[in-house]
């Protein structure tokens, strides 16, 4: 217990610096007074209001979103290097946004926000698919190359539209690297409803992955339905990563390195490590967030970025440790 106090404490930490933290310093007075007696004509009020707010909000959301999407895809395929961004989920839900941004332009956001959900989805079971899914066969080499090659054709295809769409360019340039800087434009209530219902879904079938994390064969000797228990996983990655995709872009390698901090918390109990994933996630992207936008300040690096920036030595550590041909 005292091991999910920390990272509770932890979390409320990053929530109080991103808040207190930036640019443009406030007066502690104006936090209470912006919440309890907003006035739109006080620049501290917007500030606080219309900026710093909605943008730790979408942090909240997206970091905890992905922190159960990565842990849920390590559990299902045992491997890990399965991770959202890694495995071509990001830019599956990324790149139905923005052909959806380009088709039916910005008017709705809401609406058009709807189209990472079936762009997670189709980017999902094609990476499942081709990664020896369908035939129990899930291999780490294997998944992240098909992950990387899905990764690869989106990109060109976005290219492809960029090259055609001159007006697609400003919308690919948000949508290239994660960010929380459009926050206030995302539909916040929506996508963290949905990323709820996800993590709900998530700890309902914990034991019923846990099971299939054992293997197929013992798995159905435990009366697991394996396809039921792989696509309810397929549901969850999917809400959870349309959710983060909706209201901050793709966020590359956050759902890579909670998981493994995760189980040192939580021990082997999937229950536990999602709770703890989802704590961590947020933690991970407002601190990155945070963190991006003092490093050049008044300029900033974006929330993707910096997550990668952090994730991609992990993930080169990772992949150093996994054998070819293994399977955990």
């Amino acid at each position: 217990m005292s091991k999910f106090l920390w990272i509770a404490c932890l979390l409320l930490l990053v929530v109080v610096g991103s808040l207190t933290i930036g640019v443009r310093s406030l007066d502690p007075a104006a936090y209470w007074q912006a919440l309890t007696a907003y006035d739109p004509r006080d620049p501290a009020h917007v500030t606080l209001m219309a900026i710093r707010i909605p943008r730790l909000v979408a942090g909240l959301i997206a970091g905890a979103a992905l922190g159960v999407a990565g842990t849920v895809m390590q559990a299902v395929t045992r491997n890990p290097l399965a991770d959202p961004g890694i495995l071509g989920v990001n830019a599956g839900a990324a790149f139905a946004l923005l052909v959806g941004t380009t088709l039916l332009g910005r008017a709705d956001e809401a609406i058009v926000a709807l189209l990472t959900f079936p762009g997670a989805a189709i980017a999902s079971a094609i990476v499942f698919a081709l990664g020896g899914g369908l035939r129990g066969d899930v291999g780490p080499v294997r998944l992240t190359l098909a992950g990387a090659a899905l990764n690869a054709l989106l990109l060109s295809l976005v290219t492809a539209i960029v090259l055609v769409r001159q007006d697609s360019l400003d919308v690919f340039r948000f949508w290239v690297a994660g960010s929380l800087t459009q926050a206030t434009t995302r539909p916040l209530a929506e996508m963290a409803g949905v990323a709820a219902l996800g993590t709900g879904f998530a700890l309902l079938i914990a034991p019923r992955i846990e099971a299939l994390s054992l293997g197929t064969a013992l798995s159905r000797g435990l009366g697991t339905r394996p396809g039921r228990v792989q696509a309810g996983a397929l549901v969850v990655v999917t809400l959870t990563t349309g959710a983060a995709v909706a209201v901050a872009g793709p966020i590359a390698f956050l759902g890579l390195m909670v998981p493994p901090l995760a189980r040192l918390v939580a021990g082997h109990n999937l229950r536990g490590e999602l709770v703890v994933s989802a704590m961590l996630g947020a933690t991970i992207l407002i601190f990155a967030d945070t963190l991006g936008r003092l490093l050049l300040a008044p300029s900033e690096i974006r929330a993707g970025i910096m997550t990668a920036l952090i994730g991609g030595p992990v993930f080169l550590w990772i992949a150093r440790r996994v054998r070819p041909g293994a399977s955990a």
